[in-house]
């Protein structure tokens, strides 16, 4: 017998140019919500100015669904103000966010459905070889980044995570970057927020191209380094 739901959740969905799993993705979201939320659930699309189809097909899917909220930008505004468009936006209790190509399995979730207090789920990737060299680089960067300068060890920071939205909307975000996460996620632990850590399938992208280690993406990263660091040593000080 499975235990119900005891919690209501807010899944955040984030799209660029994923014309071809986009509405797949939605409905996915709309179904495992049937499970894992004791209310409706909210489903948050965050189109970040894509130039291909992907509009028309979430803006038809809004029609007939109302707990769909559709939140787009016009132009690119990278990962981290489309998190923030997409926390801002979050109304339930848990929120996740996960990314608009099918690479993550929502039924990986299912079993973590009612959130412990003072934690947060973190998800793992333990098939990635399909990654590229660039952003297996970029990966390692990052881990070793957030273990020596802000005291940040997790596997992989840059996957799926779910939040407590209480807890998340306590944190003064000022990162704009992919290193958002980072500041997030040293925050949280910070806060006495206990990380669950979670191996995940990495799933194949079958559609669309990856954009998660451009050269735009990762010259702004390392821009955003000392950003991080002073951030989070801020944030400590004052939360002393």
């Amino acid at each position: 017998m499975s235990i119900p739901a005891t919690q209501s959740w807010s899944i955040i969905i984030l799209c660029y140019n994923e014309e071809g799993t986009i509405k797949k993705v939605i409905e996915d979201a709309l179904s495992t919500l049937k499970i894992i939320s004791n209310n409706c659930g909210q489903v948050i699309v965050v189109n970040d100015g894509s130039n291909d189809n992907s509009h028309k097909i979430i803006s038809d899917l809004t029609i007939n669904n109302k707990n769909i909220t559709y939140i787009n930008h016009t132009n690119n505004k990278g990962i981290g103000k489309s998190l923030y468009s997409g926390y801002q936006n979050a109304v339930n209790e848990n929120v996740i966010m996960i990314p608009g190509d099918d690479q993550f399995n929502l039924e990986e979730l299912i079993p973590y459905k009612n959130l412990q207090n003072n934690s947060f789920l973190s998800f793992y990737r333990v098939n990635n070889q399909i990654y590229s060299r660039s952003r297996k680089w970029l990966s390692s960067f990052n881990r070793l980044l957030n273990r020596y300068t802000i005291k940040l060890i997790l596997k992989d920071v840059n996957w799926v995570k779910a939040y407590k939205n209480e807890s998340l909307k306590l944190l003064d975000l000022k990162m704009e970057s992919s290193l958002i996460e980072s500041e997030i996620c040293s925050k949280m632990v910070y806060n006495g927020n206990h990380p669950i850590e979670i191996p995940s399938n990495y799933q194949t992208r079958l559609s669309g191209n990856s954009n998660g280690a451009s050269f735009k993406i990762i010259k702004q990263a390392f821009l955003e380094t000392p950003k991080l660091i002073w951030v989070y040593w801020c944030y400590r000080t004052i939360c002393k």
